[in-house]
């Protein structure tokens, strides 16, 4: 059993929280718009962290994480995207690629909007953590937990780190 922590749209902000909820966590997974060099290698220093780049990130983290990222935890077949859309209304510059490799878990950022939802289309879970930064138009920040154990994706929490 592997434990995620999930998390998007920190815009080069940190919060001392991330390490109070990412402590017991395998791995963390960034979703894009990470912000700063600095944050990411502050990430790194909890536990391992898996990231892709977003619309706002420069050049150096360009070259550290990929647009789109796709791998396995147990059994379970990952992709992850920062401008990923949502069911039934996926980014066209990825659907494709979506639809080819049919991942059994799609992870989004972007929309700074938590939203976790069964597209039964892909059979597929889609999780977008929110934003766990300060900087856009949401309300509260946001990030998510839970485990992948053998084929399953179980314990899901969703916590609230404050106002924006």
């Amino acid at each position: 059993m592997r434990k995620i922590g999930l998390l998007s749209d920190t815009h080069g902000y940190w919060d001392d929280k991330y390490r109070k909820y990412f402590a017991d966590c395998d791995e963390i997974w960034h979703a894009g718009d990470i912000g700063s060099d600095e944050l990411a290698a502050r990430l790194a220093a909890i536990c391992p962290l898996r990231a892709v780049y977003g619309n706002i990130d420069g050049q150096n983290l360009r070259l550290e994480y990929p647009k789109i990222a796709h791998f396995q935890i147990e059994q379970v077949r990952v992709m992850m995207t920062h401008i990923g859309g949502y069911p039934g209304r996926y980014n066209p510059e990825i659907r494709k690629e979506l639809f080819d490799t049919r991942p059994q878990l799609f992870i989004a950022g972007h929309s700074h909007i938590l939203k976790v939802a069964f597209d039964p289309t892909l059979s597929c879970l889609y999780m977008n953590p929110g934003a766990a930064g300060k900087s856009g138009f949401h309300l509260k920040r946001t990030l998510l937990r839970f485990n992948i154990d053998g084929d399953k994706i179980k314990d899901l929490e969703v916590i609230e780190l404050g106002n924006r």
